[in-house]
């Protein structure tokens, strides 16, 4: 179930940019520019609230405006802070689509409805999305893709993803570094 009073991160403030009080931000909507779409943003325990006054998009991060932030001084305060939105006032989605957010926490089942662990969330080190699966003790996390043949369910109502785990080949596969022929 979703609680629209979670909150989701957006973004984070980096570093103070020129001397009006402006600081860049490194956002993590879909479009940059999103990040003031959404009204008020706050910190992570909801004391602060940043209003953006004005943005503008470069190739490295967002430049805003945060009213009331007149000076260089009290941009530079702002560093690594993280700007946050209650999930209810983000967009309804598609079907089939989901706020990465929303997957964390859910229980992660195999075809059989056996209990594989607990969704940690979803990462994407390049090479497209993977849903990061914590396994009862086990150190290291499941990595799985996060598409249609690999994650074929998400059911946010009952809380569960069904997962169906990547065939790999068998250790006897491996092909010692000796084996290999050089084209050199």
């Amino acid at each position: 179930m979703i609680d629209p009073d979670r909150l989701i991160l957006l973004g984070e403030i980096g570093a103070a940019h020129g001397i009006r009080g402006e600081v860049s931000i490194r956002t993590f909507t879909e479009d940059p520019a999103d990040i003031a779409a959404y009204g008020p943003l706050s910190d992570k325990s909801g004391a602060r609230t940043f209003l953006i006054a004005g943005l503008r998009v470069t190739s490295k991060a967002v430049i805003a405006k945060l009213k009331g932030v007149d000076d260089r001084t009290a941009a530079e305060k702002l560093r690594n802070t993280e700007l946050y939105v209650k999930r209810g006032r983000l967009p309804e989605l598609e079907p089939g689509t989901f706020y990465h957010e929303d997957l964390a926490g859910l229980t992660a089942i195999d075809e059989a409805g056996s209990t594989l662990g607990t969704v940690a969330g979803v990462v994407n080190y390049g090479a497209g999305d993977l849903i990061e699966v914590a396994r009862p003790g086990e150190r290291d996390t499941l990595l799985v893709p996060f598409t249609k043949k690999a994650v074929p369910n998400v059911d946010l109502t009952a809380g569960i993803v069904t997962i169906v785990i990547p065939e790999f080949a068998d250790a006897d596969d491996n092909v010692e570094a000796g084996d290999l022929e050089s084209n050199g």
